[in-house]
C-alpha cells in the first residue's frame, strides 16, 4: 500500500512540471549536473541543477544507440509527510537514438555510490509512462554516482553513469 502510495504522488509530482523544461534539446552535458533558473542556463556553474520544483538534470549519456535523460526531484517534504525516509526520485527516460522513439519496456535498475564511497546494491527502476523511476534516499552531503544498469526492449545490456554532488 505504502509503496503504491509513494508511487502515485511521485508520479503526480513528476506529471505537474511542464514537459518541456525536461526536454531541452542540445543539452548535452555528460556526467555534470547544471543549475537552470526558469529556462535562462548559467553554463559557468555545474554545481547542481534546479530546475522549477526543485527538478535537478544529471544529464545526458549515449550507449549503443540508446540515450539516456536522468533527472533527480526532490521529494523529501511529501516523503516525511508520509513518515518515509526517501528525499530524491531519479527519473530516467531512454530513447532510440536513431529514431528519437523513447523506449518504455525493459528492465533498469539504478547502484548509488554514496560520498562515504559505499555502493547501494541494485534499485529497481519501475516503468512510469515513459521514463523509468524510483524513491531513493540521500541524505548526506557530497558527491553520489549512479550507475544504471539496463536489459531494454532490443535485449541488449547497456550501462549509464551520472553523478550529483548535494551541499
Amino acid at each position: 500500500m505504502r509503496l503504491s502510495l509513494t508511487i502515485i504522488i511521485a508520479s503526480t509530482l513528476f506529471f505537474g512540471l511542464p514537459l518541456g523544461a525536461l526536454a531541452m534539446k542540445g543539452m548535452e552535458h555528460g556526467k555534470q549536473a547544471e543549475t537552470m533558473d526558469h529556462g535562462s542556463m548559467d553554463h559557468g556553474n555545474h554545481d547542481g541543477m534546479a530546475m522549477e520544483g526543485d527538478m535537478i538534470m544529471l544529464g545526458n549519456a549515449v550507449e549503443d544507440g540508446v540515450k539516456a535523460m536522468a533527472h533527480l526531484k526532490d521529494v523529501a517534504a511529501a516523503m516525511a509527510k508520509m513518515d518515509m525516509d526517501a528525499t530524491h526520485h531519479i527519473m530516467i527516460m531512454f530513447t532510440d537514438q536513431a529514431s528519437g522513439d523513447t523506449i518504455e519496456s525493459g528492465i533498469a535498475a539504478v547502484k548509488i555510490e554514496r560520498p562515504d564511497g559505499t555502493e547501494s546494491g541494485p534499485i529497481k527502476l519501475m516503468g512510469m509512462q515513459g521514463h523509468f523511476g524510483a524513491d531513493i534516499e540521500l541524505s548526506e552531503p557530497g558527491k553520489y554516482e549512479f550507475k544504471v544498469g539496463t536489459k531494454l526492449a532490443d535485449g541488449k545490456q547497456r550501462q549509464f553513469e551520472f553523478e550529483f554532488t548535494l551541499k
